[in-house]
């Protein structure tokens, strides 16, 4: 649809200093597309004019007369159509935008889309005084971002290429104001927010404390695996009598060495502990053994705290469940019907899914060769991350079946009835915001037994008044994960075609 139209306003402002003119110095035609009309594209004829200025202080002689709402200068869009496209591709990017533009009445191409997106300008930041950071991957594993969120308006204000210290302290330099940075445990951003805003109070997000606690509390019920199994549905043990010269327990533990004995990593934890040992007697530190072994601290730390090698091969078996444990109940209850052939037993378990080896499955039917019997099967013990799950959740939340399930494995465990006090205190500390009892729940862990959770605290300790902050302010990050959530959403329309300044783009204008 084409619409022929030229201006009659006698008096046209100067685009240079304003001034009205009325003397016409010629005209020329222009061509301006406009939005769409009952689907059809719709483009203007215009016939304007250029004035001369009487401005004798201006720089301009003459210049072109604009239309407000119709015209801007050396544009070939209206602002109204302008607007459209630059919705369109916010919402939707280039090829998809393009065709929805032509089912529209709009004619443009996706490179058009992606250019006017880029020349939107910034929206203003303003003054930020409570600030919210986290990063977010443009490629995971190998490229990182930062997001920035004016928590007052839960809007993101901007968008970092990286998620280093120096890129945000250079940032908040730039924009003071800033009172309270709202961040997750991540030592960059706490480095970054103490160089740039030094007054400032930084909040440690009370989810990434919890999440960091489950963590933990996860490889502690793995360390005391062997508390979920019954005992009254255990392996059968040796008699005592075939075994006088030795004690029954020790039997035990030296059955559960030579079962993992054979295995490669074992042979691995021989040497490392010996060469740490060795070390260690040199006078070397626990950092130089670090480097020499190339092994991580946490590692070498754990070999020079164990007295003997049986600590550590011990810990080996009960650290976690093997392929064997969720087919036992059913190798009981064959046994007891009389099938008691190893290579029989490996047949049936293998098309179930067993992955582990022969002598596994022959170690552990040597008991029941010994007694005569195996015991009755049993349900396997509830697996570890299903008794975290129960002690990290809200007892109220819990139904009847895992609440009695939880308490047996409490009563016949000390040790994980002095963790779900533990996790239960810093639950009620959380949740009340009594951040003044974060000393006292961090010397009664640190008395206890739990070296996973020893880590923890030592980890609250670096970040001390950050974690203070968080456990008694009403700030947190919550509505920074919901902008990641969002800006991944975005992220993924664009099939990662497009850089970064693109996707900073549509983030700042599209929320």
């Amino acid at each position: 649809m084409r619409i022929w139209a030229s201006a009659k306003a006698s008096v046209s402002a100067c685009s240079s200093c304003g001034v009205g003119s009325r003397r016409v110095h010629s005209r020329y035609d222009r061509r301006v597309a406009d939005v769409p009309v009952a689907g059809q594209s719709v483009v203007l004829w215009l016939r304007m004019r250029r004035f001369f200025c009487d401005n004798e202080t201006c720089p301009l002689k003459t210049f072109a007369e604009q239309v407000d709402g119709v015209t801007s200068a050396h544009a070939r869009r209206s602002p109204r159509l302008r607007g459209m496209l630059e919705s369109i591709g916010l919402a939707v990017a280039a090829r998809a935008g393009a065709r929805l533009a032509a089912r529209l009445g709009l004619i443009t191409g996706r490179d058009t889309l992606l250019r006017l997106v880029r020349a939107i300008p910034d929206p203003p930041i303003g003054t930020v005084t409570v600030l919210g950071v986290d990063d977010f991957a443009v490629k995971r594993r190998h490229t990182y971002g930062t997001i920035l969120l004016d928590m007052a308006t839960h809007r993101p204000v901007d968008l970092l290429a990286d998620r280093t210290a120096e890129s945000l302290a250079a940032w908040l330099r730039a924009h003071p104001g800033v009172t309270i940075v709202c961040r997750d445990r991540a030592g960059a951003y706490a480095e970054g927010a103490r160089l740039g805003a030094p007054g400032a109070q930084q909040v440690a997000d009370r989810w990434h404390l919890w999440h960091g606690l489950a963590g933990y509390v996860e490889k502690t019920i793995r360390q005391h695996h062997r508390d979920l199994r019954d005992p009254d549905h255990d392996i059968p043990r040796p008699d005592p009598d075939r075994v006088a010269p030795l004690d029954v327990e020790q039997v035990t533990i030296a059955a559960d060495i030579d079962r993992v004995e054979t295995q490669a990593v074992v042979v691995r934890i021989r040497e490392h502990y010996q060469a740490v040992q060795q070390l260690l007697a040199e006078g070397e530190s626990i950092s130089g053994i670090s480097r020499s072994l190339r092994l991580d601290r946490k590692t070498v730390r754990r070999f020079a705290r164990a007295t003997t090698i049986e600590e550590l091969l011990i810990k080996q078996r009960d650290g976690r469940p093997g392929p064997l444990e969720r087919f036992k109940p059913y190798l009981h209850e064959r046994w007891n019907q009389g099938c008691t052939t190893a290579t029989v037993l490996l047949a049936e378990i293998r098309e179930q899914g067993y992955t582990g080896s022969y002598p596994a499955l022959t170690c552990y039917l040597r008991p029941f060769r010994t007694v005569g019997a195996a015991p009755p099967a049993t349900p396997a013990p509830p697996k570890v991350r299903d008794v975290t799950r129960w002690m990290l959740q809200h007892p109220d939340d819990l139904d009847d079946h895992d609440r009695d399930r939880l308490n047996e494995i409490l009563a016949r465990s000390s040790a994980l009835e002095r963790l779900s006090f533990h996790v239960a205190s810093f639950a009620e500390m959380m949740t009340g915001r009594h951040g003044e009892r974060l000393d006292d729940w961090t010397a009664a862990v640190e008395a206890d037994d739990f070296p996973e959770l020893h880590s923890f605290t030592a980890g609250l300790k670096r970040d001390h008044a950050a974690v203070v902050n968080g456990l008694t302010m009403e700030h947190n990050s919550g509505a920074v994960e919901g902008s990641v959530s969002r800006l991944k959403s975005i992220k993924r329309s664009m099939y990662g075609r497009a850089k970064f300044d693109l996707l900073r783009k549509k983030i700042l204008c599209r929320f």
